[in-house]
């Protein structure tokens, strides 16, 4: 029998589980920080392992299907060992989250509705499982802050957010889905799109952003859509100008939306922009990623491994992302 839920203690058992985590606000990439606590009832009891899960709640592919609570990510952090009697039995922990986890929070508040915990399962002899589950609140890496705050500074409204099950074509990904933030267009950008959908694909050198645009005409019965990647690196993510960085992909993106498009008429081009004054520089070199637990701030990348010098850092004002074309659908 299974036992799942956030329940502390089994009526079968006896056995009480209680998880804390040291902060449980963190950044992908990082590592948990917590213990586990076990408390044994009136008898032994023997355990078979304590594993930690994170669980998110994922939209289907088919769009009439419900959404689902999913366990994306686990780990183990004990195996045998038996609780004696009365007594308890801690395991501390240092889960590491993976680079593609979604971001929770922006801004100090949830975003939409967004939310991750942390599960414990505690495998009990003969055959009983015990779930606890404590929320965790995921903070985006300093390059996914400096994407989210540039949208917000160009004037684009979020109205909504999701994890999508499935796999991007073309793309790198170790998660069964990715995060979907969607945005009205901001006013400088309406006339060639409606709506921006924006998709972070993260690993330990860097972030990949998937700009998805669409154009509808209700009216018109006319739409179309296009799809633009951006390659952007952890290092020097203080440094960067990041209104001038992502005003520079979105002209790119828009002029290559406006060029694909069957209705030229409906779809005009973005020529100049009140925010930049000229096109984004070169990208800067990859990174080595960012160190740190949870608990800590987190130094961006520079630490040894790399196999030889570290880059110099990026002047101030460097857009520092390469556009990587994808085929719009």
């Amino acid at each position: 029998m299974r036992l799942t839920g956030v329940s502390s203690e089994s009526v079968w058992t006896g056995l009480s589980v209680s998880t804390t985590v040291t902060n449980p606000s963190t950044r992908p990439g990082l590592r948990l920080p917590g213990r586990v606590t076990l408390t044994a009832g009136g008898e032994d009891l023997p355990v078979r392992h304590v594993r930690l899960g994170l669980v998110a709640q994922l939209e289907p592919e088919d769009p009439d299907a419900p959404r689902r609570l999913v366990q994306y990510h686990q780990m183990p952090v004990a195996g045998r060992f038996v609780v004696p009697a009365g007594r308890r039995r801690a395991v501390d922990f240092a889960f590491p989250l993976p680079w593609e986890s979604p971001v929770t929070m922006f801004g100090g508040v949830p975003l939409m509705s967004l939310r991750t915990g942390l599960r414990t399962e505690v495998s009990v002899d003969p055959d009983l499982d015990q779930g606890a589950m404590v929320p965790v609140f995921i903070h985006p890496l300093p390059v996914q802050q400096g994407v989210l705050s540039a949208l917000d500074t160009l004037g684009f409204v979020m109205r909504q957010a999701g994890l999508q099950h499935g796999r991007l074509p073309g793309v790198e990904q170790t998660l069964p889905f990715y995060e979907r933030l969607g945005y009205w267009a901001a006013p400088l950008y309406a006339g060639p799109i409606t709506e921006l959908e924006v998709i972070f694909v993260t690993n330990a050198a860097g972030l990949e952003v998937l700009l998805w645009m669409d154009r509808r005409l209700s009216l018109a019965g006319v739409t179309h859509q296009s799809i633009s990647r951006f390659r952007v690196w952890h290092a020097g993510a203080g440094q960067r100008d990041w209104v001038a960085t992502v005003d520079g992909w979105l002209r790119h993106a828009i002029d290559r939306h406006a060029a694909a498009a069957a209705h030229a008429d409906w779809s005009a081009m973005i020529r100049e922009s009140a925010h930049v004054s000229r096109h984004p520089d070169e990208p800067v070199q990859p990174g080595f990623g960012l160190q740190g637990t949870a608990g800590g701030g987190g130094g961006i990348g520079g630490g040894g491994g790399g196999g030889g010098p570290a880059p110099p850092p990026p002047r101030a004002g460097a857009a520092g992302g390469r556009a990587q074309e994808a085929r719009g659908g």
